[in-house]
């Protein structure tokens, strides 16, 4: 595995770059090392938001350094592990999404909010989970420890969507809302 190293620097001012680029390294599943120095795996899916990610210090008046290191097991190593253990700390919390997204489905049954309203905002709330999911996915190059279950997981809130339109067009062939 070759990973590229950026090292830059921003002018203090405006923030808004610097948060910018923070942000932007974020969505790319960079591993930050330390302040203004991120690692990325090379390859398809990193290579085109690395170069915005370049392009984007050097507009705001930054200088970036880019390093390419591989075939240098224990650093490839050290680096893996940090990368998964990024991408294990996202499946994790979208886990515990999945987990809300039920709860909030079983809430409306019981409350009996069972309406084409509720069924649509339902609905979006899932494609969310979806896009969230594409996008670790995407990022998960050396397969964390939790992707199988969170893919488990989205199908699993996917099944529970369907019975809760199967509730709400029962509640209004019944004369409901």
């Amino acid at each position: 595995m070759s990973w590229r190293v950026i090292i830059y620097r921003l002018p203090a001012e405006p923030s808004r770059h610097r948060v910018g680029i923070w942000r932007e390294l974020r969505r790319l599943g960079a591993v930050p090392l330390q302040q203004g120095t991120w690692a990325v795996p090379q390859g398809e899916g990193f290579d085109a938001g690395f170069a915005q990610v370049t392009a984007a210090i050097q507009a705001a008046g930054g200088h970036p350094v880019v390093l390419g290191v591989g075939d240098q097991d224990a650093e490839d190593a050290q680096l893996e592990a940090q990368f998964t253990g990024q991408r294990e700390a996202e499946w994790t919390e979208f886990v515990a999404d999945c987990g809300k997204y039920e709860v909030e489905l079983d809430g409306e049954v019981a409350k009996g909010k069972l309406t084409l309203a509720e069924l649509d905002e339902e609905e979006q709330s899932l494609d969310r989970l979806r896009r969230w999911y594409r996008a670790i996915r995407a990022r998960d190059r050396f397969g964390a420890p939790s992707a199988p279950l969170a893919e488990r997981r989205l199908k699993e809130c996917t099944d529970a969507l369907e019975r809760f339109a199967e509730q709400v067009y029962e509640a209004r062939e019944d004369g409901g809302p």
